[in-house]
């Protein structure tokens, strides 16, 4: 009798899993309590399987032998509870795919910034050459690049939610980039939770494997010790023994395996954090046995990533700027330090169990207003009510930008950095900065 497989959520992840589990000879069966879009279905439907949205029919889901579980789902969903209590092991679609591939992997995770460094180091891949597929939070699923033609090298960014659900996957260059508080609504508000998620990257390395990360980090720093078994590759900005990258006056220099180094302004990407990314960017080709030329060709090339400060327009003077994808405080700290004039500050959405504090002196220093974007607002009002800013509250996106464009005077910034995930007003983030786009396009 065939094993039989289900695929919990339908998505980019659920549906390349459910490709790959019919190609190695799975019964399989798709199920979401939400609604799949058409792309979904017609793909499930050229390959025959089997799906259902809206419910999930537990006779069809509690006889597998195991179950993917989409990122997304929590584990508290009524459904996952139920599969556990049937004692059926629960993985990720990450964890599945490795099985049916002999790829190296290079995963990056992180807080923040892991977005840019994946693309920038599948960007160097790219320069040099090789076979090579970008997948887990972007690009196409990792497991419908395995079915469909596999690759020599994945580069995949990897959500604390991935790892929760990964248990023999092996990563062979890993990269933590940082770790501060995110996602605390899933973790039941203990910060120990989310960091024990984002080292799960290092559990099954070996010493042939590299591990490279800001040295800098406190919790890096404390937890290391507890989880590393590959070889160490540490950055950071400020030189000292051991580390793989640094700076020295206006020169970033690496140290290992290959030593070379290259000026910051040859850099295609500017800002403290970017000059992080391009670091462990570099390091990761570098360990790849990438040619230093090549590495510092592409770290000159790469031209960035939607919705992570994209200059949108600039419209009667004021700069129009989206960071929609930054959906935690510290991503907005991050865009708010490198904000070179007063700026107009577009927050909200839907709340993560966010500390506000950790951007307090800098919207102080920085801003000239705030517009609240978001259902509900209150938590917001509370902690920046009494800055003395002016601020307004708005449920569009057209609203948004009409304030903005209103409030922001010649030689300012608005700036879209929401802190928030965006599903109280949108689709996605993607969807809340095209539309924020669009709009800043009209005026």
């Amino acid at each position: 009798m065939e094993k039989r497989i289900v695929i919990l959520g339908a998505g980019e992840s659920g549906c390349g899993a459910a490709v790959l589990a019919q190609k190695v000879g799975f019964d399989v069966f798709v199920s979401d309590f939400g609604t799949i879009t058409d792309q979904y279905k017609q793909m499930l439907d050229s390959y025959g399987i089997e799906w259902e949205e809206k419910q999930h029919t537990e006779a069809k889901i509690l006889n597998a032998q195991e179950v993917i579980k989409s990122p997304g789902i929590p584990n508290e969903a009524p459904i996952v509870k139920k599969v556990c209590e049937a004692g059926i092991p629960v993985i990720s679609e990450i964890e599945f795919a490795g099985r049916y591939t002999k790829a190296k992997m290079i995963c990056i995770t992180g807080s923040n910034g892991k977005t840019t460094t994946t693309s920038l180091i599948y960007h160097i891949f790219r320069k040099a050459g090789l076979n090579v597929g970008l997948a887990g939070n972007i690009g196409k699923s990792l497991a419908l690049q395995v079915a469909e033609g596999d690759k020599d090298y994945y580069i995949v960014e990897l959500s604390s939610f991935q790892l929760d659900n990964m248990y023999e996957f092996r990563v062979n260059v890993a990269v933590l980039m940082n770790i501060t508080p995110d996602h605390m609504d899933r973790y039941g508000y203990e910060m120990q939770n989310y960091v024990d998620a984002k080292f799960r990257i290092l559990r099954n390395q070996t010493p042939d494997d590299a591990f490279i990360y800001w040295n800098d980090d406190p919790i890096i720093r404390r937890e290391i010790d507890k989880y590393c078994h590959g070889k160490l590759y540490p950055f950071a900005e400020k030189g000292e023994e051991g580390l793989a990258a640094y700076t020295e006056g206006e020169k970033i220099i690496f140290t290992e395996p290959t030593p070379f180094n290259m000026e910051q302004e040859e850099l295609a990407l500017t800002g403290k954090h970017n000059l992080y990314n391009s670091m462990a960017a570099g390091i990761s080709a570098n360990v790849a046995g990438i040619r230093n030329e090549t590495i510092k060709e592409a770290l000159g090339s790469f031209t960035g990533v939607e919705h992570r400060l994209e200059k949108v327009a600039t419209v009667r003077g004021v700069e129009y700027i989206n960071d929609s994808k930054a959906t935690n405080v510290n991503s907005c700290w991050y865009a708010l330090q490198s904000m070179k004039k007063k700026t107009i500050l577009i927050l909200g959405g839907k709340d993560k169990g966010n500390d506000y504090s950790e951007i307090a002196d800098l919207v102080r220093e920085k801003c000239s207003g705030l517009i609240f974007l978001g259902v509900d607002n209150s938590k917001l009002h509370g902690f920046f009510g009494d800055y003395g800013l002016p601020i307004a509250d708005v449920k569009s996106m057209k609203d948004c930008v009409k304030v903005a464009s209103d409030m922001a005077k010649d030689g300012e910034i608005v700036l879209l950095s929401p802190c928030c995930a965006s599903f109280d007003l949108f689709k996605s983030y993607e969807d809340r900065g095209e539309q924020f786009k669009e709009e800043v396009r009209k005026l």
